[in-house]
C-alpha cells in the first residue's frame, strides 16, 4: 500500500514536466532544438522536383574578376535581363539586390554612372516581369535632414495597427541626372523572419502601398497573373485564375507568414547556376558581327526558356550567406527566393499542428515512454525497450509525415519531456530500489577511459605482455633542428612552447582516430588502425599530416604575435612527417613488470625513415607508395600527391617509392598544380636519362614550388632544386645504361 502510494506521489510530481517542456517550446525556448529537428527532416527526406525551373545567376568572384568591383554600371542589368527574357523566353526575373546610389564609389565616373541608370531606368519602365528587390535590412539610416531613423518590418503578430506609423523598406533608387531619385515600378521585398531562412512574410503593409516579397512577385509572374487581382485574407493569400475562381490559397501563419519548404541544398544538380558574366558576354554576343557567335549565343539562351531566373550575390565578399536547413554550411541567400517561390508554384505548403496539439502530444508521449520505463519486475527489461521503441516509433512518425504530407509534427517538445519525466522516473526507482545499498551515485556517475582499457575491462583480463600482426599506418613527427631550440631555450620556456607544440599535434592525430604510441623529445610516434579496427586508416594518418602542418602554421603565427617572448627560431618552427603503411607487431611490450602498447617491425622503421629522409628531398610529409595508395582507396583525390624518387633507406636493400603529401585538395593552389606538373614531366626525362630535358623542367618547377629557400623561414630548399643538382650530377657521372633510377640514401 505504501509502495502504492509513493508511485501515485511521484506521478504527480511529475505531471507538471510534460506541461513545463510544451510552456517552453510554445514560447519559443526550444526553437533551436526544434529548428535542427526539422533539418534532420529535411535532410532525411533529400532533395525534391519543384513544377516550375528555377536558375540562378550568380554575382561570383569569377564575374566581380572580369566585369569590375561591384556595384556595377545598371546598365549590365538592362541588357541581361533583356536577353534573358526576349531571346531566352524566361518567364520571369528576380534581382537580389537593393540597388542604391549610397553604394556607388566616388572614384566612378558621374556621368557614366548616369548613363547607365538612365539605360536600365528606359528598360524597367517598359514593364518587363524583372523585379528588384527592396529591404528592411539597412535598419538604421539617416534621413536627407541628418535625422536618425530605425526601420522596423512591420510584423503583424506584434500587433501593428497605424499602418502610418509602420517604416518603409529601403527602396531601389536611381540617379537619372534629375534633382529627384528615381525608383523602378516593380520592386519586392526579399526579407526574412529574423534574418533567417526558414519563415518568410510576404508582404509589408505600409501606408504607401503594400510591398509583396520577391518570391511571391515572380510566382506571380510565372502564372500571369495581375497583382491587382490578389486578395490578402487573415488566413490566406487567394490567387485567382483568369476566370476569376481561385487558382491557389497560399496559407498564412499570424496573418503575413509562410514557412519555406526548402526543396534542395545549395550545391544541387537541381539547382542549376550559371555566372553573370558568362549570360553577360554571351549577351554580347547576340550582337556580334560573326554569325556563328550570334548563333552560338541564341543556343546558350535557350536553356532558359520558360525558367524563372533569380541573381543574386554569391561570392563571400558580399556577405549575404546564411546557413538552411539543407545546408550545413553558410550559402548564398538567394537560395531562400528560389526555394519559397518553389513553396508557392507547387502548393507543397509545411502543415503545423494547432498549439493545443503541442500539449495534448507531449503529455500522451510523456505519460507512456514514463510508464514503460519506471516499469520494474520480470518485464521490466521488456518495458524500457518498448518505451524506447515508442520514443523511436514518434520519431520515425514524424519523418514519415514530413516526406509524404508535409506535415510538421513537434518533436522537440515531446521527445524531451518523454525523455526528462522517463529519466527523472528511473531515477526515482532506482534510488527506492538501491536505498539500502546507497550506491546511487556511482551508478550514474561517468568518466573516461582509453578504448584499450575499455577491451581490457570488457574481457575481465589483466593486461599481458605480447603482441599480434596487423597492418597499421606508422606515423612519426620531428621537429626540424630541434637542438638549436634547446641552446636558445630556458628549460621551463622549452617544456611551455613543448606542451604547447605536442598537445596540438596528439589533438588532431586522435581526432583522426590515431593512437598516441609515445613521445621521443620532440617527436611525436603513433599507430593508426590499433587497438581497434579503423579501415580508412592511411587516409585518416595523410589527413592528420596536413592538419598538423596547418595547425603548426597557426602557432607559428601566434608565436611571431607574443613577439621578444620567443626567440627568433621558435617563429620559424618546421616539424617534418614520415607515414608507412604495412603489416607490424602491435601489442604490449616491455619487461614483466613494466610495459607500454606500441608498436615494432621493418615497416615501422621504415616510417621513421620516411620521417628523417624527408630533409633530403626538401619535403615535409613523405609518405610510402604503400600509404599513398592505401589512402586513395578511402580518400579518393583528396590528397594530392607527388611522386618524389625510388630510394634504398639506410638499413634496407629493396627500393621504395616515395611521395610528398603536398597538401590537400582545397587547399592546392593553380600555381603548385602547375608545378607538379612540370616536376612529374622532369621525373619522366629524368628516367630516360635526358639530363638536359629533366634539368629544363626542373628549373622551371623550381619557380613555382610552393616551399622556396629563405632563411628567414627556415626553408633550405625544395624538391625541384634537389632534382635540378642530381641531374647535373648524373650529367657529368653518367650512371650507365642498367641503371634502374634507383637513389641510395647515406643518412637516416
Amino acid at each position: 500500500m505504501a509502495k502504492t502510494k509513493a508511485k501515485i506521489k511521484w506521478r504527480l510530481l511529475l505531471l507538471p514536466l510534460p506541461l513545463l517542456w510544451a510552456f517552453l517550446s510554445h514560447q519559443g525556448y526550444l526553437a533551436v532544438l526544434d529548428n535542427l529537428m526539422l533539418d534532420y527532416r529535411f535532410r532525411a527526406r533529400g532533395e525534391i522536383d519543384a513544377p516550375v525551373p528555377v536558375v540562378y545567376v550568380d554575382i561570383d568572384s569569377q564575374a566581380i574578376e572580369e566585369l569590375g568591383n561591384f556595384p556595377w554600371p545598371r546598365g549590365y542589368f538592362a541588357k541581361v535581363g533583356a536577353a534573358l527574357l526576349n531571346t531566352g523566353q524566361a518567364k520571369a526575373v528576380g534581382v537580389d539586390i537593393v540597388f542604391s546610389e549610397k553604394g556607388v564609389s566616388e572614384s566612378y565616373d558621374r556621368a557614366k554612372w548616369v548613363e547607365a541608370n538612365l539605360e536600365f531606368a528606359r528598360y524597367l519602365t517598359k514593364n518587363p516581369p524583372m523585379v528588384v528587390a527592396a529591404s528592411y535590412a539597412a535598419r538604421e539610416y539617416r534621413e536627407v535632414t541628418g535625422k536618425r531613423e530605425v526601420r522596423d518590418f512591420p510584423v503583424l503578430r506584434d500587433g501593428l495597427l497605424d499602418l502610418d506609423k509602420a517604416s518603409l523598406p529601403e527602396v531601389p533608387e536611381f540617379n537619372i541626372g534629375r534633382k529627384a531619385l528615381w525608383s523602378p515600378p516593380r520592386i519586392a521585398l526579399i526579407d526574412t523572419l529574423d534574418g533567417g531562412t526558414r519563415w518568410v512574410p510576404l508582404f509589408a503593409p505600409t501606408s504607401l502601398q503594400r510591398y509583396d516579397h520577391m518570391a511571391l512577385n515572380l510566382a506571380l509572374l510565372y502564372w500571369g497573373v495581375d497583382p491587382k487581382t490578389v486578395r490578402v485574407t487573415a488566413d490566406a493569400i487567394e490567387v485567382p485564375r483568369p476566370d476569376g475562381s481561385l487558382g491557389m490559397s497560399i496559407p498564412l501563419t499570424d496573418r503575413q507568414l509562410l514557412e519555406i519548404n526548402w526543396f534542395s541544398p545549395w550545391l544541387s544538380p537541381k539547382n542549376p547556376r550559371i555566372g553573370f558574366s558568362t549570360v553577360y558576354n554571351y549577351t554580347r554576343m547576340l550582337g556580334d558581327k560573326d554569325e556563328k557567335a550570334r548563333a552560338s549565343a541564341q543556343e546558350f539562351f535557350q536553356q532558359f526558356a520558360g525558367s524563372v531566373i533569380l541573381i543574386g550575390p554569391v561570392d563571400p565578399l558580399l556577405q549575404d550567406l546564411a546557413v538552411t536547413p539543407m545546408d550545413e554550411n553558410p550559402v548564398p541567400k538567394v537560395g531562400v527566393h528560389g526555394n519559397l517561390l518553389k513553396t508557392i508554384v507547387s502548393g507543397q505548403f509545411l502543415h503545423r499542428l494547432p498549439i493545443w496539439a503541442l500539449y495534448v502530444l507531449t503529455f500522451v508521449l510523456t505519460v507512456l515512454v514514463t510508464e514503460l520505463a519506471m516499469a520494474g519486475g520480470a518485464r521490466g527489461l521488456f518495458s524500457k525497450s518498448a518505451a524506447l521503441l515508442m520514443l523511436v516509433g514518434y520519431v520515425g512518425m514524424g519523418f514519415l509525415l514530413f516526406k509524404t504530407n508535409e506535415w510538421v509534427i513537434p518533436m522537440a517538445a515531446p521527445l524531451a519531456s518523454a525523455l526528462s519525466t522517463a529519466f527523472a522516473g528511473v531515477i526515482w526507482q532506482l534510488i527506492v530500489e538501491e536505498k539500502a545499498k546507497g550506491r546511487i551515485k556511482n551508478m550514474f556517475g561517468t568518466y573516461l577511459a582509453p578504448e584499450l582499457v575499455n577491451q581490457m575491462v570488457e574481457s575481465e583480463a589483466d593486461p599481458q605482455l605480447g603482441g599480434h600482426e596487423d597492418v597499421i599506418t606508422a606515423y612519426f613527427s620531428d621537429i626540424q633542428s630541434f637542438s638549436t631550440f634547446s641552446e636558445l631555450m630556458p628549460a621551463s620556456q622549452l617544456v611551455e612552447l613543448m606542451n604547447e607544440y605536442l598537445t596540438a599535434c596528439t589533438d588532431i592525430v586522435q581526432e583522426e582516430k590515431g593512437t598516441l604510441d609515445k613521445y621521443i623529445g620532440d617527436a611525436v610516434v603513433a599507430i593508426f588502425g590499433a587497438p581497434l579496427p579503423v579501415p580508412d586508416h592511411a587516409y585518416r594518418a595523410c589527413l592528420a599530416t596536413q592538419r598538423v602542418q596547418a595547425r603548426i602554421e597557426e602557432l607559428r603565427q601566434k608565436w611571431r604575435s607574443e613577439g621578444p617572448k620567443w626567440p627568433a627560431v621558435v617563429h620559424v618552427l618546421r616539424a617534418r612527417l614520415g607515414l608507412n603503411t604495412g603489416s607490424a607487431i602491435i601489442g604490449n611490450m616491455g619487461s614483466r613488470t613494466r610495459f607500454s602498447y606500441t608498436m615494432m617491425g621493418d615497416n615501422v622503421n621504415l616510417a621513421a625513415r620516411m620521417e628523417s629522409g624527408a630533409k633530403s628531398l626538401g619535403v615535409y610529409t613523405m609518405v610510402t607508395e604503400a600509404t599513398k595508395l592505401e589512402c586513395e582507396k578511402h580518400g579518393g583525390d583528396h590528397v594530392v600527391f607527388r611522386y618524389l624518387d625510388r630510394i634504398v633507406v639506410k638499413g634496407r636493400s629493396q627500393p621504395v617509392p616515395v611521395f610528398e603529401i603536398v597538401g590537400l585538395k582545397e587547399t592546392v593552389n593553380p600555381t603548385t598544380r602547375e608545378c607538379l606538373g612540370l616536376y612529374a614531366q622532369g621525373i619522366e626525362r629524368y628516367l630516360a636519362q635526358d639530363w638536359d630535358g629533366a634539368l629544363a623542367l626542373f628549373t622551371r618547377s623550381a619557380a613555382l614550388e610552393p616551399n622556396q629557400p629563405s632563411k628567414a623561414q627556415a626553408i633550405e630548399t625544395n624538391p625541384s632544386l634537389i632534382m635540378s643538382v642530381r641531374c647535373q650530377h648524373m650529367k657529368a657521372h653518367p650512371p650507365g645504361p642498367k641503371w634502374d633510377g634507383v637513389y641510395v640514401m647515406k643518412e637516416k
